[in-house]
C-alpha cells in the first residue's frame, strides 16, 4: 500500500497524469467534482487542466477513460478557455472513444462534442467528425454519424452545416457496413426534416432500394418544420423564449427561423457538381432536329432531355440549343414533341437558374403562344418549362413579353398567361413587384375579368388575389377602384386562398403587417431581384438574420440585406417602408367630431369658436392650443379637432391673429396627433386659401409642412398643387410653388408623381403673373437636382424665351448634389436612416420620371420593308434605312419598348464594314435609349451587349462614339441588367483584341465592373471596400476612371499568362497612332486602308500554341482540302477574331476580291512596324493566303505573291524559323502555283520557294516539292522538278529526301514523262546532281529503260560540267550566299519612303556576323537568285565551253585568289565576293561612328590609288558616292554640332573624304559613271560644305574649303558632261525654289555652270544635247523669264542666257533638231528663244560645220532632207518587218546609220515591240561584228577613225551602235566585265549608269527613263530595273561571244569563232527569250 499513499498526496493534475489508472480514476473523480465546484468560469484553475484534457478523454484504461470523460464534459461545460482544446479533445473522442465496446464512453464521447458545438465550437467539431468518417474502424463511422445526426437534431441547420455532409452521404449509403448505412439513413432523415425536398438530387444516384426506403420514411415525417431546441451560449435569448413559448409553437421567431431555415436549399444545388452536356450533344443533334420524319427528331430530343436531367448543368453558350428548343416549341407539328422539348427547355432553366436568363426574353413569347395547344400534356409541359423559366429570370425582364400576349384573342392563351402571371407572383415580394410592374399587369388582368370565356376570368381573378395577397392591399387598390364590388370580393376571396411560395400568409388589410413578407424570406427558387446572395450572407451573419424583417424600421436597415433589396423595388423602397406608419381613417359626421371634440376640450372653447367678437375667438383658441399641446398622441382627435377649428367662420376668419393662431394649431395637431388624409383634406383647402396672405402665409406654409410629415410629401403636395391651380389667385399659386420647393429640399424626392406637377408648372409657366412664373421656374430648378436632364424633355416645346430661363435655371443647379432630406424620415424609420439608401431612392428618381413620361408605340413604323433596308447589301440603301429610324425616334421623342425587328437589325449594323453606319447606329442607340428610358434595360443583352464588342474597333472616333453609347445606356439602365447572366464576362472573354490591347477600352469595362460590384447585392466574396465605395453614384462618371491596377488584374483573369511586356508595347503602339490623329472620312466609301489607328496584328499570348494544341488535340479541322469549304473559311475567321483587327478581317473575308487587294495592300505597310504581330499571326496569315491561291483573281494572287516574298524575307531577318504546322498548311498550296500557267506568277513563286529555304530546312522543302511532282498538271511537274534540281546544287546531296537513292529514283521516273518539258526538267536536274556527285548518281537511279538512260547519258555528256572538287564547301557556301543576296535585295525594293542611311546601317549589322566567309550581304546588291534560278533550263543546256586559265584576270582584285574553285554555274558567282567586299566597305563610309568612316574611306583611297585595283570599283561609282554624300550630310547636321566631338576627328574625316574623291575624280573613265542624280546630291553637299561658316572656324578649316574647290572643278571636268550639266541645272532650280536656301548657294551653283559654260567648245560633241534641252525646258517651265526677272540677282537669267547662247553658237541651226525629248515644243518658251538668238547669229551657221553633217546649214534645206530621210527610214523599217527581205533591211539601216549617225530611228520603234526592237537592235550588233570585228585590235589610248561611229571612245563619247545604250551609260551587273580592259575599250565603258538606258541606239532619242533626280530615288528605279538588265546583258554577252557559259570573258574571240558559233547562240537566244517568257 505504499505505492498508493504516495499518489494519494499529489495534487489533483498530478493524479490525473499518473500511470497508476487507480490513481488517474481518483484524480478524474476529485477533478469532476472540482470543475463542478468553481463557480467563476474564468478562474485561473482552469487553465492548469488544459493539456489535461485530451488525456482525459484518450486514457487507455476502460474504466479510468470513462471517469475522465465525465470530467472532461464537465470541464467543457464550465471553462472559458475550453474551445481552445477543441480540435486535440474531439480528434481524441472520435478515435479513442467511439471504439470502444462500453455503450456509456460513446455517449459520453457524443455529449462532449455536442457541448463543444454548444459552447460555439461547431466548425471544428463537425471537421473532426467528418475526418471520422474516412476511418477504417466502423464502429467509429457510425458513432460520428450519430453525433452528427444528434447535433443536427438540436441545434438545427443553421449551426451544423449541411453541405459538407450532404457530399458525404451517397459514400455512406455504399458502404459495406450495414451499421454504417442504417445510421446514414437516420442521418438523411434528419436532414430531410430541415431542409425536406432539397436534398433530393443530391440523393438521385443512391441504390433505389435505399431511396425507396427513404422515401418511406420521409413520407412518415411530420409537416410542421422542425425547432432548434438546443442553442449555442450566444443564443441564451431565444432559448428563454424558445422554453415560454415552447407550446404557443409558430410565433415570428419561428417564422423567421422557418424562413431562414431554407437556407440550405440554396446549398442543395450548390453542393451538386455541375454537368458540361453541350459536348456531349450527339453529333448530329442539330441535323436530326431539324429532319423530316418525326421520330429521328423525338430522338434527337430524348437525347436531350436525358442530358438536362443533371439537376446542375455548366454555364456555357447554349444559344443554339435554345434557339432549336424555341423552333421546335413554337413550329412542330408533332404535339408530343412539342411537349418533349418544353421539357427540355424546363431542365436546361432549372439546371443553369440564373445563366439561363439571357435566353428567357426569346423563349417566353414563343412557349405562352403555344398555350393554345389544349392537350394537357402539352399544356403541363408548357407550364413547367415557364415556370422554370421565370425562375432564372425577373417578372420584370419579361413583363413584355408577357403583357403583349395578354391581348391575345386565343382564350386559351389568356387564361394560361394569367394563371401564369398568378403562380409569378406568388414568388415574388412586395420588393419585387413595385408599383411600376403591378401598374400595367393590373390593367391588363382587369380586362380579363371581364373577358366573354370563365375560365379567362377564372385565371384573371386568380392573378389579382394573388397580388393583392402579394403586395398588399395598398398597393393594389388604388388599380381596382373602378371594378364593382362582386368582382372584387372575388378578388379578395381567391387572395385569401393563395399560398405564396414562400409559406407567408400576409395579412392583406391589416397594412402594419404589410412589410412582413420581407421578413424572413429567401427567393431561393426565384432568386428574384438578386436576393439570392443576400440571403447566403444573412444566414451566416449570426444574430443579424432579423435584419430584412426590420426593412422599415430601426437600424439594422444599415444591414447589407436590406440594402440590398433589388434595383428592381428601389424607387418604391422608401415609400412602402414609411407608408407603413400611413393611418386610414374614415370620414367623421359632424355630430361625431363635436362629440369627441368636447371630450378633450374645454366646454368654453367649443362655444366661442364660433363667437361674433374676435377677442373671444382669440381666448379660445389660445385655450385651444393648450389642450392640444398637453394631449397625448394616442387621445388626440386629430379630424374632430381640425372639423372643429374649420366650423364658421372657420378659414374665412377675418382677424389676422385668430387666423395665425388656428393655422399653428392645425400644425400642432399635425405633429403631434395621428393624422390621417381624411383630416389633411379637411383643412389643406383653408391653407392654400391663406398661403397667399402677408400676415398668414408662413403659418399656412408651417402647417402644410406639418401635414406633409404627417401625411407624406407626396400625397400632399399633389393635393395643395391641384387646389392652388384651381383657383384664380396669382399670389397663393405662386407661394404654393415656393413653399412645394422648399418642402421637396426638405423632404426629398423619393415618391413624388413628376407627372401631375408637371401640367401644374406648366400652368404656371403660362400664367401672366411674373410672380408665379419665376416660382415655377425655381420649382423646375429644385427638381432638377433630384431629376436631372430628363426633366428638360416636358418642357422641350416651350417658347424659346421661356425655354431659355429654365435651361438657366438648370445651369445654376449643375454641379450641386441635392440636399439629404432633413424631414419626413425622422418619423417612419425610426432612426436616422441609411443616407446611402436614400441616396439610392434620389438614384432611381430620375428613372421614375421618365417613366411617367407619355410613351408613342412605334412598333408598327419598324416594317419589314425598314428592317431589310437596314440589312441591304448596298450601304447608300442600309443608311437610308437608318435615316429612316432617326427621324421615326426624333418624331416620337418618347416610346414604348416595344421596338418590333429594329434590335436585331440594328445589332448587325454595329458590325457594318462601313464605320460610318457603325457610327450613325451607335448614335441610333443612344437616341433610343433617352427615347425609351429605363425600358431599354430589357434590351441590354440583344442590344447593349453588342455595343461592348464596338470597343474594342480599331478606330478611335469609333470607339469613343461606342463609349459615349454605353454610357447613355448605362445612365438609363443601371449596370444590374449587364451584369446579370455570363454576357459580358463572355464578350470580354472573346479576347476582342482591341478590348484586350486598348488600355482605355479595358479600363472601361473594367470600370464597369467595379461599379457593378458595388451595384450588385453584396456577396460575401466581395471585399467590403469594393461594396462601400460606391452607394449610388451616376455610373457614367465611374466609367471614365481608368485605374492601372485594374487593367492588371483584368488582363490576369481574362487569359492565362498575360506577358505584361508584349500588353505595353501593343497598347503604346496604338496609342502613338492614335495620337497622329486621321481624317474622318468624308465619304463613307472612303477606303479603310486609310484607317491606321491601332495595330493590325494582336499578339495574344501563347494564341499560337494553343492554337497548335487545339489542332492537334482534333479540337478543330486540320487545314488539309483540296478546295477550301465553308467550314475552314469560317473556322479561320473565328480564329482571327481574336488577334487580327475588325476591319482588316472584314476587308480578308469580304466576298469582292478587291477588298483582298485592300487587306494585302494594309498587311504590306504594317508589315516592318507589327513584325511581333505578323509572327503571332503568321499560321493564320499563311492560312488565308492559301485561300486566296484558290481565288481565280490574279491580282489578288500577285499582290499575295509580292506579300510573301516580303514577308519570308522579314522572317529570315527576324530569323524565325517555320513550325511544322505553318509549313504544313502552307507550303503544299504554295506548290499547286508553281504549275500557273502565267509566266510571272511561276517565277514570283519559285523565288518565294527560294526565300523559304532561309527559314524552313531545305531538305523538308525538298519532301513538299517532292510530293508536287506528283501533280497532274505538267507545268508543276516541269517546275517541281527544277526546283529540286536547285536544291540539290545549292545544298549539296543531303537534302535529298528520305535518302538521295530513293529520291534520285522519283526523279528519274520523269524522264519518261510524256510531256517534253517535264522530261527535259528531270533530265536537267538529274544532271544538276550528276555536277554535284559525279558518276555514283547512276548507282542511285538503278534501273531505267533503255530509252530513258540513252537520253540521260547524252545529255550528260552534253550539258553536264566536271564534278565539283569541293561539294561540300559548295553546300556550305551557298545558302550563305543566298541568304544575304535576298534579305538585301528585298530590302532595297521596300520603295523609296526609307531613310538611306539607315539602310547602309542594316547593311553593316548584317554584314557583320559573316564577314568571315567575304559572302558580305550587299547593301546594294542585285537580286541575283531569282535570276539565277529562273534560268534554270537554260543554264543547263549551255555547251561545255572551253575554260581558260583565269589568274591573271584575278590580280587586282583585293581579296586572295581562291585556289581550287567549283566552276559555278551561276555565271557571275566568280567575282561576287570583290564586289561583295567592295559593297561592305562602301556601305561602311556612310558609319555614323567617325573612325568607322575613315577606315572605309582609307581602304578605298588605297584601291583608287592604284591604276590596276582601282577597276574593281568600276561599277561602285555611284553607290560609294551616295555614301560620302550621307556622310557629308552627317556631318553637317549632327557631328558639327556635336559639342563632345573633337572637331579635329571631322577635320581628318572631311580631309579623307575629300582625297579620296579628287582621287576618284582624277580617273575620268570611273567619274564618268556618276549618274545625274548622284552629281546633283554631290554637289548639293559639296557647296554646302564650303557655305558651312563652322568649318571656317576650324584651325585647319580653310584647307578644307580649298580642297573642296579643287574638288568641285575635279568633279566639272570629269564627270560626265551631259551629266553633270543637268544636274547643276536641277541643282539651281532647286536652290531657287526654296525659301530656305541662302542666295550664296545659288550664286555657286551658278559660276558652276559658267565654269561648264567656259568648256562647252571642247566637250560639245560628247554632251547629249537633247537631255540638257529637256532641262533646260524644265527649268524655264518653272522659271519662265517673267518670274527669272524678278529674281533679286540678275545672275540667273543672264546664265541660262549665256548657256543658251553658247549651245547656239557651237550647233548652229542643228540645235534645233535636239528638241526631241520635249513633247509639246509649241508650249516650249525654249524653242522661241533658240530661234531669237539663232536669227541673230544667222550668219554665223555656215562656219559650223560639222564633221559628221554633210547637210547645209539652212533650216528649209533641213527641214526638206528630214522629210527624205522619213521616207526612206520608214522603207527600211518595211523590209525589216517582211520575212523575206529581214536581212536586206537591217543591212541597209546599218549602212545608213553609219552615214548618218545622227539619225533618229527612235520614232519607227517606239510604236513596235518590245521584241522587234531588241531583235533590230541585236541584227546591228551582229552585222557590225561580222563587218568590223575582224582585223580590229584596240588600243588603250586611242581610237582607229573607222571605228568612232559605231563605239565608244573614252575621249568623245559618241553613240555606239554596237552596244544597246544611248547615252553611253552602261552599267555591268557582271563587273567582270568592266574589268577587262580590251573589253571595256572595246565597249567603251564611260558612264556606268544602267538607267539612263533606253531601248534603242541613238544619240538623239529618248532615254528610257527621265532623268533621275536624286540619288535615292535612282536607287530604287535602278533596282526595279534589275532584272531586265540582266537579261540584256546576257543577250548581249552570248550575242557577241565575249563571254562563255561560266561568266568569264575572253580576249581572244576571232571573226572565225563568230561565224561558227553564229546559229549555236541564236538558238540559245532563243531559248533564252522562250525560258524567260
Amino acid at each position: 500500500m505504499g505505492d498508493d499513499s504516495e499518489w494519494i498526496k499529489l495534487s489533483i493534475d498530478q493524479k490525473c497524469e499518473h500511470k497508476l489508472w487507480k490513481a488517474r480514476v481518483n484524480g478524474y473523480e476529485e477533478a469532476l467534482k472540482l470543475f463542478q465546484k468553481i463557480e467563476d468560469e474564468k478562474s485561473p484553475e482552469w487553465s492548469k487542466y488544459l493539456g489535461l484534457i485530451k488525456k482525459f478523454v484518450t486514457d487507455s484504461n476502460a474504466v479510468a477513460q470513462l471517469k475522465g470523460l465525465e470530467a472532461a464534459l464537465a470541464y467543457v461545460e464550465n471553462a472559458h478557455v475550453a474551445g481552445k482544446t477543441t480540435g486535440e479533445v474531439i480528434s481524441g473522442v472520435v478515435n479513442k472513444v467511439f471504439n470502444q465496446p462500453k455503450a456509456r464512453a460513446k455517449e459520453l464521447g457524443i455529449d462532449i462534442c455536442l457541448m463543444y458545438i454548444e459552447i460555439e465550437k461547431g466548425e471544428p467539431v463537425q471537421e473532426e467528425l467528418l475526418k471520422g468518417l474516412d476511418n477504417k474502424n466502423p464502429k467509429i463511422i457510425v458513432a460520428c454519424i450519430e453525433t452528427l445526426r444528434k447535433a443536427l437534431s438540436e441545434f438545427g441547420s443553421k449551426i451544423i452545416s449541411l453541405k459538407p455532409i450532404i457530399k458525404v452521404l451517397p459514400k455512406l449509403f455504399e458502404s459495406r457496413e450495414k451499421a454504417v448505412r442504417d445510421e446514414a439513413k437516420l442521418l438523411a432523415v434528419e436532414i430531410y426534416r430541415w431542409i425536406r425536398d432539397a436534398l433530393r438530387p443530391p440523393l438521385q444516384n443512391i441504390n433505389s432500394v435505399q431511396l425507396k426506403e427513404l422515401e418511406e420514411e420521409w413520407v412518415n415525417l411530420p409537416p410542421a418544420a422542425p425547432k432548434q431546441t438546443r442553442f449555442l451560449r450566444s443564443q441564451q435569448e431565444l432559448k428563454a423564449k424558445f422554453e415560454q413559448q415552447q407550446a404557443a409553437g409558430g410565433d415570428a421567431d419561428g417564422g423567421g427561423d422557418d424562413g431562414d431555415e431554407v437556407v440550405p436549399q440554396v446549398d442543395a444545388y450548390e453542393l451538386l457538381e455541375a454537368v458540361e452536356i453541350l459536348s456531349k450533344l450527339p453529333k448530329d443533334f442539330y441535323d436530326k432536329i431539324e429532319a423530316k420524319k418525326w421520330q429521328e427528331r423525338k430522338e434527337a430530343l430524348e437525347a436531350v432531355e436525358m442530358l438536362v436531367k443533371n439537376p446542375r448543368l455548366e454555364a456555357g453558350d447554349y444559344a443554339d440549343l435554345v434557339k432549336v428548343l424555341k423552333k421546335v416549341v413554337g413550329k412542330d407539328t408533332n404535339v408530343m414533341l412539342v411537349a418533349l422539348a418544353a421539357k427540355c427547355l424546363a431542365g436546361l432553366a432549372t439546371g443553369l437558374r440564373k445563366k439561363f436568363g439571357q435566353y428567357a426574353g426569346q423563349v417566353v413569347p414563343t412557349i405562352l403562344e403555344k398555350f393554345k395547344e389544349k392537350k394537357p400534356q402539352v399544356v403541363q409541359a408548357l407550364q413547367e418549362a415557364i415556370d422554370a423559366i421565370f425562375l432564372t429570370t425577373t417578372l420584370q425582364n419579361i413583363s413584355e413579353d408577357i403583357l403583349a400576349v395578354m391581348d391575345n384573342k386565343n382564350p386559351t392563351i389568356k387564361q394560361q398567361t394569367s394563371l401564369f402571371i398568378a403562380r409569378s407572383f406568388r414568388h415574388c415580394t412586395p420588393s419585387t413587384l413595385p408599383r411600376s410592374l403591378l401598374k400595367p399587369f393590373c390593367a391588363a388582368l382587369l380586362k380579363h375579368i371581364n373577358d366573354s370565356a370563365p375560365e379567362v376570368r377564372d385565371a384573371a381573378f386568380e392573378a389579382l388575389g394573388t397580388a393583392l395577397k402579394v403586395a398588399g392591399e395598398k398597393a393594389v387598390n388604388p388599380f381596382l377602384a373602378d371594378v364593382d364590388k362582386l368582382k372584387l370580393d372575388r378578388i379578395k376571396e381567391c387572395a385569401e386562398k393563395v399560398e405564396l411560395a414562400y409559406g407567408k400568409n400576409t395579412g392583406g388589410a391589416a397594412d402594419k403587417k404589410e412589410c412582413r413578407p420581407a421578413a424572413g424570406k429567401t427567393p431561393v427558387l426565384s432568386g428574384a431581384a438578386g436576393d439570392k446572395d443576400t440571403k447566403d450572407t444573412s444566414a451566416k451573419s449570426g444574430p443579424l438574420k432579423k435584419a430584412p424583417a426590420a426593412k422599415s424600421g430601426g437600424p439594422p436597415k444599415k444591414s447589407k440585406p436590406a440594402a440590398a433589396a433589388g434595383a428592381g423595388g428601389a424607387g418604391t423602397k422608401g415609400k412602402k417602408g414609411s407608408e407603413t406608419k400611413e393611418i386610414l381613417e374614415p370620414e367623421l359626421s359632424i355630430e361625431v367630431c363635436e362629440e369627441r371634440a368636447s371630450a378633450v376640450l374645454p366646454a368654453s372653447c367649443i362655444q366661442q369658436l364660433d363667437s361674433g367678437n374676435w377677442k373671444e375667438r382669440l381666448a379660445c383658441m389660445e385655450e385651444f392650443q393648450k389642450a392640444v399641446e398637453l394631449m397625448e398622441r394616442s387621445e388626440m382627435p386629430c379630424q374632430a379637432l381640425v372639423r372643429m377649428l374649420a366650423k364658421k367662420p372657420g378659414w374665412k376668419e377675418t382677424n389676422f391673429q385668430v387666423m395665425q393662431m388656428k393655422l399653428h394649431i392645425v400644425a400642432l395637431i399635425a405633429q403631434k396627433g395621428n393624422f390621417s388624409k381624411t383630416s389633411a383634406q379637411v383643412v389643406l383647402d383653408g391653407l392654400v386659401d391663406k398661403i397667399g396672405d402677408v400676415k398668414c402665409g408662413s403659418n399656412a406654409k408651417e402647417a402644410m409642412t406639418a401635414i406633409a410629415e404627417a401625411c407624406l410629401l407626396p400625397w400632399t403636395a399633389e393635393q395643395v398643387m391641384s387646389m392652388a391651380f384651381s383657383q384664380k389667385n396669382p399670389k397663393n399659386q405662386s407661394e404654393t410653388l415656393n413653399w412645394l420647393s422648399n418642402a421637396i429640399k426638405e423632404f426629398g424626392f423619393s415618391g413624388l408623381n413628376v407627372k401631375a406637377f408637371i401640367s401644374n408648372v406648366k400652368t404656371a409657366l403660362a400664367a401672366t403673373n411674373p410672380a408665379v412664373r419665376t416660382a415655377a421656374i425655381t420649382l423646375l430648378g429644385v427638381m432638377y437636382l433630384y431629376v436631372g436632364p430628363p426633366l428638360r424633355m416636358f418642357f422641350e416645346d416651350e417658347k424659346p424665351a421661356l425655354l431659355s430661363q429654365i435651361d438657366v435655371e438648370f445651369e445654376k443647379m449643375q454641379g450641386q448634389t441635392a440636399p439629404a432630406p432633413t424631414r419626413g424620415t425622422s418619423r417612419h424609420s425610426g432612426g436616422s436612416g441609411d443616407d446611402g439608401e436614400e441616396r439610392d431612392e434620389q438614384e432611381d428618381i430620375g428613372n421614375d420620371v421618365v417613366d411617367l413620361l407619355p410613351r408613342t408605340d412605334i412598333s408598327d413604323k419598324i416594317t419589314a420593308e425598314l428592317v431589310s433596308k437596314i440589312g441591304d447589301k448596298n450601304w447608300k440603301i442600309r443608311k437610308e434605312g437608318l435615316d429612316e429610324v432617326t427621324s421615326i425616334i426624333n418624331d416620337a421623342k418618347f416610346i414604348q419598348p416595344n421596338i418590333g425587328e429594329l434590335p436585331a437589325a440594328l445589332k448587325c449594323r454595329l458590325n457594318d464594314s462601313n464605320k460610318i453606319l457603325v457610327q450613325q447606329t451607335l448614335s441610333i442607340l443612344q437616341q433610343l435609349a433617352m427615347a425609351m428610358g429605363p425600358n431599354i434595360r430589357q434590351h441590354v443583352k440583344n442590344l447593349g451587349i453588342p455595343i461592348i464588342t464596338v470597343l474594342g474597333d480599331s478606330k478611335n472616333n469609333v470607339r469613343a462614339a461606342a463609349l459615349a453609347t454605353v454610357n447613355v445606356w448605362t445612365e438609363q439602365t443601371g449596370m444590374k441588367e449587364w451584369l446579370e447572366g455570363e454576357d459580358l464576362s463572355e464578350e470580354l472573354k472573346k479576347e476582342n483584341p482591341f478590348l484586350r490591347q486598348e488600355p482605355t477600352s479595358k479600363d472601361q469595362v473594367l470600370a464597369m465592373l467595379e461599379k457593378a460590384k458595388a451595384i450588385m447585392p453584396a456577396k460575401p466574396a466581395v471585399p467590403a471596400k469594393a461594396s462601400s465605395k460606391v452607394v449610388g453614384g451616376a455610373a457614367p462618371a465611374k466609367f471614365q476612371s481608368a485605374s492601372a491596377p485594374a487593367e492588371d488584374s483584368g488582363s490576369s483573369t481574362m487569359e492565362p499568362k498575360p506577358d505584361p511586356k508584349k500588353a505595353k508595347a501593343g497598347g503604346a503602339a496604338s496609342k502613338a497612332k492614335g495620337a497622329q490623329g486621321k481624317k474622318i472620312p468624308s465619304k463613307p466609301n472612303l477606303k479603310e486602308d486609310d484607317d491606321k489607328s491601332g495595330p493590325i496584328f494582336i499578339i495574344v499570348p501563347n494564341g499560337k500554341e494553343q492554337r497548335m494544341k487545339d489542332e492537334k488535340g482534333l479540337k478543330v479541322l486540320k487545314w488539309n482540302f483540296t478546295t477550301p469549304r465553308d467550314e475552314y473559311i469560317e473556322q479561320l475567321k473565328t480564329q482571327m477574331s481574336s488577334c487580327v483587327a475588325r476591319w482588316v478581317q472584314d476587308e480578308m473575308f469580304h466576298t469582292d476580291f478587291q477588298h483582298h487587294n485592300k487587306a494585302l495592300a494594309v498587311m504590306v505597310e504594317h508589315l516592318e512596324s507589327e513584325k511581333d504581330g505578323v509572327i503571332s499571326c503568321l499560321d493564320l496569315i499563311l492560312k488565308w493566303l492559301t485561300l486566296r491561291f484558290f481565288d481565280t483573281n490574279t491580282s489578288v494572287l500577285m499582290k499575295a505573291l509580292e506579300y510573301l516574298k516580303l514577308l519570308f524575307t522579314l522572317l529570315s531577318q527576324e530569323e524565325y524559323h517555320l513550325t511544322e504546322n505553318e509549313a504544313s498548311s502552307f507550303i503544299p498550296y504554295l506548290i499547286l502555283k508553281v504549275g500557273e500557267s502565267k509566266d510571272v506568277i511561276r517565277k514570283d513563286v519559285r523565288a518565294i520557294l527560294n526565300r523559304m529555304c532561309l527559314i524552313y530546312p531545305a531538305s523538308k522543302m525538298f519532301t513538299f516539292i517532292m510530293e508536287g511532282t506528283k501533280s497532274k498538271n505538267s507545268k508543276q511537274r516541269a517546275e517541281c522538278l527544277e526546283e529540286l534540281g536547285c536544291l540539290v546544287e545549292s545544298y549539296g546531296m543531303n537534302v535529298c529526301q528520305p535518302t538521295p537513292g530513293k529520291a534520285l529514283k522519283e526523279m528519274a521516273i520523269h524522264i519518261g514523262d510524256r510531256d517534253n518539258t517535264v522530261r527535259n526538267a528531270a533530265l536537267n536536274t538529274i544532271v544538276t546532281v550528276y555536277n554535284v556527285h559525279g558518276d555514283q548518281v547512276f548507282k542511285l537511279i538503278g534501273n531505267l529503260s533503255e530509252k530513258d538512260m540513252s537520253m540521260l547519258e547524252e545529255r550528260i555528256k552534253r550539258a553536264a560540267k566536271r564534278p565539283a572538287a569541293a561539294p561540300a564547301r559548295q553546300a556550305e557556301e551557298k545558302p550563305q550566299r543566298a541568304q544575304s543576296t535576298n534579305a538585301n535585295a528585298s530590302m532595297l525594293r521596300k520603295g523609296p519612303a526609307e531613310d538611306m542611311s539607315s539602310k547602309l546601317n542594316q547593311a553593316r549589322n548584317m554584314s557583320g556576323h559573316s564577314e568571315t566567309t567575304h559572302t558580305v550581304p550587299r547593301e546594294f546588291q542585285l537580286d541575283l537568285d531569282e535570276i539565277e534560278n529562273d534560268n534554270g533550263t537554260v543554264r543547263c543546256e549551255m555547251p561545255a565551253l572551253v575554260q581558260h586559265k583565269l589568274d591573271d584576270i584575278f590580280e587586282p582584285v583585293l581579296i586572295p585568289e581562291p585556289k581550287i574553285r567549283a566552276v559555278s554555274p551561276h555565271f557571275d558567282d566568280m567575282h561576287s565576293n570583290t564586289a561583295s567586299t567592295i559593297n561592305f566597305v562602301i556601305s561602311q563610309v556612310a558609319s555614323g561612328d567617325i573612325n568607322t568612316s575613315i577606315q572605309a574611306l582609307a581602304q578605298i583611297d588605297e584601291v583608287l590609288r592604284q591604276e590596276d585595283k582601282a577597276e574593281a570599283m568600276s561599277g561602285h561609282i555611284d553607290q560609294f558616292l551616295i555614301a560620302t554624300f550621307m556622310q557629308l550630310r552627317l556631318i553637317y547636321n549632327t557631328h558639327m554640332a556635336d559639342e563632345k566631338l573633337d572637331k579635329d576627328e571631322i577635320v581628318k574625316l572631311y580631309s579623307c573624304i575629300i582625297g579620296n574623291m579628287i582621287s576618284l575624280f582624277q580617273m575620268e573613265s570611273l567619274a564618268r559613271e556618276a549618274s545625274t542624280g548622284v552629281l546633283k546630291d554631290l554637289m548639293h553637299g559639296l557647296i554646302t560644305l564650303m557655305l558651312d561658316s563652322r568649318v571656317e572656324d576650324l584651325e585647319e578649316g580653310q584647307q578644307v574649303i580649298r580642297s573642296v574647290n579643287l574638288l568641285v572643278v575635279k568633279v566639272l571636268e570629269k564627270s560626265d558632261q551631259t551629266n553633270i550639266l543637268s544636274a547643276l541645272l536641277v541643282l539651281l532650280q532647286d536652290s531657287l525654289l526654296a525659301t530656305a536656301s541662302s542666295p550664296k548657294f545659288s550664286e555657286l551653283v551658278m559660276k558652276c555652270l559658267w565654269r561648264m559654260v567656259r568648256l562647252l567648245p571642247e566637250t560639245i560633241n560628247s554632251i547629249n544635247l537633247d537631255r540638257i534641252l529637256l532641262d533646260i525646258h524644265i527649268f524655264m517651265k518653272v522659271f519662265p523669264k517673267e518670274k527669272l526677272k524678278q529674281c533679286k540677282s540678275e545672275f540667273p537669267i543672264r546664265t541660262l542666257k549665256t548657256l543658251l547662247h553658247t549651245l547656239c553658237k557651237l550647233k548652229g541651226p542643228k540645235i534645233l533638231d535636239h528638241l526631241t525629248m520635249i513633247e509639246n515644243k509649241n508650249e516650249s518658251e525654249l524653242e522661241a528663244h533658240l530661234c531669237r538668238v539663232m536669227k541673230h547669229s544667222m550668219d554665223q551657221t555656215g562656219s559650223k560645220t560639222d564633221k559628221e553633217t554633210e547637210k547645209g546649214a539652212s533650216r528649209i534645206d533641213e527641214k526638206s532632207s528630214k522629210a527624205k530621210v522619213n521616207d526612206f527610214l520608214a522603207e527600211i523599217f518595211k523590209k525589216i518587218g517582211s520575212k523575206e527581205n529581214t536581212k536586206e533591211g537591217l543591212a541597209e539601216l546599218y549602212e545608213y546609220k553609219k552615214k548618218y549617225s545622227d539619225a533618229d530611228i527612235e520614232p519607227f520603234l517606239k510604236n513596235s515591240s518590245q521584241f522587234f526592237q531588241s531583235y533590230v537592235e541585236r541584227g546591228l550588233r551582229l552585222i557590225e561584228m561580222e563587218r568590223e570585228g575582224k582585223g580590229r585590235i584596240p588600243s588603250s589610248t586611242g581610237i582607229s577613225p573607222q571605228t568612232e561611229v559605231t563605239c565608244l571612245p573614252t575621249s568623245t563619247n559618241t553613240v555606239s551602235s554596237s552596244i544597246g545604250n544611248t547615252n553611253g551609260e552602261e552599267v555591268g551587273p557582271s563587273v567582270y566585265l568592266e574589268r577587262l580592259k580590251i573589253l571595256r575599250q572595246r565597249c567603251g565603258l564611260d558612264n556606268a549608269k544602267q538607267e539612263d538606258r533606253p531601248p534603242l541606239t541613238s544619240l538623239l532619242s529618248k532615254p528610257a527613263t527621265p532623268t533621275v533626280a536624286s540619288s535615292t530615288d535612282m536607287l530604287h528605279s535602278k533596282l526595279s530595273q534589275l532584272r531586265e538588265s540582266r537579261e540584256h546583258y546576257q543577250h548581249l554577252d552570248l550575242d557577241s561571244n565575249q563571254t562563255h557559259s561560266s561568266g568569264i570573258g575572253t580576249t581572244t574571240s576571232s571573226s572565225s569563232s563568230t561565224a561558227a558559233n553564229i546559229d549555236d547562240l541564236k538558238k540559245r537566244l532563243e531559248r533564252i527569250k522562250s525560258s524567260r517568257k
